[in-house]
């Protein structure tokens, strides 16, 4: 090689990483959807040599919508409400008047799907009457049974409903059983692996080669459903373990509400299961047992809300977003997890200057430390606004329920934080109704007579260092 070889090869290569580059950047300004990141983005690309640009095609793209995309194709809710949305047409009284007609609509706008009349929902306040209720529909049922849970654990609880299975399974019943991967990895061994060897149906969702970053890992399924013979479901935010068995010595106890759904509503449940199962077991159940049309059992209008990296991405954030602004009296929020994005935190803001008592439930001990640490920042800003915050104590409470008003009620899996709200998969339940918002007032009521208030001043006497943690996890929230 002569004198001038490595100048051009340090040419070359300098004009290959700029092109580079360029085209990560012109690929951000394309795909981002969100100002801020696209400017850290594109400033990482330009301030670090290549690495940025590797970064950018590693980490940044959104790989988590491209795969959600993969699974929508193969949901079929929109085909099979659309074949069978004349079996309940027939049976559609004129709306309740509690009913809010603009916030229904717009719910519409944002899922697609119509509120479904005649629903009874029953919630279980308590692991011990839920997994109870759950057992017992388990027991009576006679053709099908499809349950998906984020964790399922080989303990006491886990135990219990894996034979339950087993004997339906053995008297003809069709079981299927889908939990997530990273889900399943929590206890030893592991339930997935016990059903397989006794032969009852299960796959696991997205299995990720990273185990060792379950606690944060994306893009996990974390629905909680199960369906009974088409006509019976439920959901909420239990998972099967036996930390939320009231009655069982644990090292991690859990309270938490689940509620049985019967009606119409109940054929949202069993499409979102079927799509899940068909993308994790590439299994097609299309058999009529597993399609019932439920009968008309209560007064409650409902819709099952899918939210996930894919084309639902943003429902369930959008239909809070939507009561929030249309709430008129107040707005009660029980989660585990607060850290809303700015929108939420601005319309719980606007909502209590204009006269909404707002109030939100989080426990004083939450079981990931950091997201408690980054909740310290948006609870301070709806507590300058006149919202009300208060702490549970033990045992840790994983409620997840929302009220507006008198007759507006979500029930499911979120929580109140942008992972769980755009990218991981959840189902929630929108419901219209007196009945159910008076029940869970109740209970709701009932949780902060026993809970501390959280008041500014107290956050303006936290330690200097701790204030500097806080603004620290506060900067993680995307991934917490």
């Amino acid at each position: 090689m002569n004198d001038y070889t490595y100048p051009i090869l340090g040419l070359i290569f300098a004009f290959a990483e700029r092109m580079f580059a360029l085209y990560a950047s012109l690929h951000a300004v394309i795909n981002k959807r969100e100002t801020k990141a696209l400017i850290g983005w594109v400033g990482l690309i330009w301030l670090s040599p290549l690495i940025g640009s590797v970064l950018y095609f590693l980490i940044g793209i959104n790989r988590i919508e491209r795969r959600g995309k993969e699974i929508s194709k193969k949901n079929k809710i929109a085909a099979v409400q659309a074949a069978r949305k004349s079996s309940y047409e027939a049976r559609q009284e004129s709306y309740p008047g509690c009913f809010n007609l603009q916030l229904a609509n717009v719910g519409k706008s944002i899922t697609g799907f119509d509120l479904l009349p005649g629903n009874l929902i029953t919630p279980y306040n308590g692991g011990t009457v839920a997994y109870e209720a759950m057992l017992s529909a388990i027991q009576a049922a006679t053709k099908t049974i499809g349950l998906c849970s984020y964790i399922f654990d080989y303990d006491i609880a886990g135990k219990k409903f894996i034979e339950a299975l087993l004997v339906a399974k053995q008297r003809g019943v069709e079981v299927r059983v889908l939990v997530d991967h990273v889900g399943s990895r929590y206890s030893k061994p592991s339930a997935v692996e016990m059903m397989r060897d006794l032969g009852i149906p299960v796959a696991t969702f997205l299995p990720t080669n990273t185990p060792f970053l379950a606690t944060y890992a994306n893009l996990r399924n974390h629905r909680k459903i199960m369906i009974v013979d088409g006509v019976i479901g439920f959901t909420g935010g239990m998972n099967i373990r036996e930390g939320c068995l009231n009655e069982t010595e644990t090292l991690h106890p859990v309270q938490d509400i689940h509620f049985r759904l019967d009606g119409p509503v109940v054929e949202h449940l069993q499409n979102a299961f079927l799509a899940d199962w068909e993308f994790a077991a590439e299994e097609e159940l299309s058999t009529e047992d597993w399609f019932g049309i439920p009968a008309m059992a209560g007064p409650t209008w409902a819709r099952g809300i899918l939210d996930g990296p894919d084309d639902s991405i943003d429902s369930i954030r959008l239909v809070m977003f939507n009561a929030i602004t249309s709430a008129k009296q107040r707005i009660d929020i029980v989660t585990p997890y607060f850290i809303p994005e700015g929108d939420l935190v601005s319309g719980l803001c606007v909502a209590a200057m204009r006269g909404v008592k707002v109030r939100v439930l989080v426990p004083d001990e939450v079981n990931i430390k950091a997201v408690k640490w980054a909740s310290m920042d948006p609870i301070s800003k709806i507590l300058e606004r006149g919202c009300e915050v208060y702490q549970s104590t033990v045992p840790f409470d994983h409620t997840k329920v929302m009220l507006v008003d008198d007759a507006w009620t979500l029930i499911g899996s979120s929580n109140w934080d942008p992972r769980s709200l755009r990218l991981n998969f959840e189902f929630n339940v929108e419901c219209y109704g007196e009945d159910l918002n008076q029940q869970m007032s109740a209970v709701i009521d009932a949780k902060i007579a026993a809970s501390s208030p959280l008041t500014l001043e107290d956050l303006e006497q936290r330690k200097y260092l701790h204030k500097v943690r806080d603004g620290i996890a506060r900067m993680a929230t995307p991934y917490l």
